[in-house]
């Protein structure tokens, strides 16, 4: 494991934690959006804590290879359907929104399973 890949990781972790936060608090220019792209209020805690489970397991992975895997897949997989809600409401000048959260979270994976 390299000071790049913990480095890297807990970025990844900090800024998916905060996007977790930010859903489970409601925060206006969160909501909002969400709403905007016919995202379902209901979804918003399971959204929240998908991520927040994400954040954890890439901290986990440092320890549990395997776990911050299967987080990192987990949040790749979610941060692409972030874009697919994006492109489908036509906000295309949101795009770079998840992307930006995402990037982290593939240099951690790819850090990861370089190791």
């Amino acid at each position: 494991m390299s000071t790049a890949h913990i480095v890297v990781t807990l970025v990844a972790a900090a800024m998916t934690g905060f996007s977790a936060a930010s859903v489970f608090l409601r925060a206006k220019w969160v909501v909002e959006p969400m709403a905007d792209y016919g995202i379902p209020m209901a979804w918003l805690p399971w959204l929240g804590a998908a991520k927040a489970a994400g954040a954890l397991g890439l901290v986990a992975g440092l320890f549990l290879p395997v776990v911050g895997a299967a987080a990192g897949i987990g949040l790749v997989l979610y941060f692409a359907g972030a874009v697919v809600a994006v492109v489908r409401a036509r906000w295309y000048a949101h795009i770079p929104f998840p992307l930006v959260y995402a990037a982290p979270v593939v240099g951690a994976l790819a850090l990861g399973l370089a190791a």
